[in-house]
């Protein structure tokens, strides 16, 4: 099945990981996929992978820190692909905490922010107006979230920048449907990346607290990004749409002490 025929996409941060992943899945429907990146030589790889496969995708480096290149990388889209039909805010930024919440830095809570949520936000702005006039009413923006926006997994400015991030796709997703345009979040629980380079004892550990069992692929967000981006979900707007295996319902500690165990 082919949902993105004649679809103009752009991504951001997707180099690798759930943005490659999604670039992937959605130029494997027939869309034509800006694959955008701060590393501009990761957005060539991963974009040259997809052509190999028989796919349509361009690269182009993107800072979402910078408004001129949020607004470059969208003129560039529409300009390439005719259309723009789909933003995917994938591009984030996550530190770790400090051992102490007194000890936190200003740098680091400004920087988790400025690239997961107002960068979101820089690209939602640019690309707006173009969704607005996509063809039939198929416009639609698709942020990808976290299971940290919604509950205590830590990291404090991270998760403080998911959490907006899901206030403004509800925000947003108001303001645009009257235009045609659809706004939603996926919101992954752990997703085996290269994130978690040389720390894959920590995600095995992990996978025993979900209750399927396993941590998440990227191919498992992708395929929920495409569905809330396709017509498919043509009367879903404004949710957010947890992918993660059940965390999220599951207190597993909480019922072996009530076990006795």
């Amino acid at each position: 099945m082919r949902r993105f025929e004649r679809y103009g996409v752009l991504i951001t941060g997707a180099g690798r990981g759930i943005g490659e992943a999604t670039a992937r899945r959605l130029a494997g429907e027939g869309a034509h996929v800006l694959v955008t990146d701060l590393d501009g030589d990761r957005a060539e790889k991963a974009a040259a992978g997809i052509r190999e496969s028989g796919g349509d995708a361009e690269a182009l480096s993107c800072d979402v820190a910078d408004r001129a290149s949020v607004e470059a990388a969208v003129a560039y889209a529409v300009r390439r692909c005719g259309t723009l039909d789909v933003l995917v805010n994938n591009a984030y930024d996550c530190h770790p905490d400090a051992p102490l919440f007194e000890d936190e830095t200003d740098e680091i809570w400004h920087r988790d922010l400025d690239i997961t949520l107002t960068g979101a936000y820089r690209c939602a702005r640019a690309a707006l107006p173009y969704l607005a006039a996509a063809p039939d009413r198929r416009g639609a923006i698709v942020s990808i979230g976290s299971v940290n926006g919604e509950q205590d997994f830590g990291n404090h400015a991270y998760s403080a920048a998911k959490a907006g991030l899901a206030s403004l796709t509800r925000t947003l997703a108001g303001h645009a449907a009257p235009r045609g345009v659809r706004v939603n979040l996926v919101a992954p629980g752990t997703v085996h990346t290269d994130a978690w380079a040389g720390r894959e004892s920590c995600l095995e550990a992990v996978a025993a607290h979900y209750p399927l069992g396993r941590v998440g692929l990227p191919d498992d967000i992708a395929a929920a990004v495409a569905f809330l981006a396709s017509k498919d979900a043509a009367w879903i707007t404004g949710t957010t749409l947890p992918v993660d295996g059940g965390i999220l319902i599951s207190q597993p500690a909480f019922r072996r002490a009530l076990r006795g165990e």
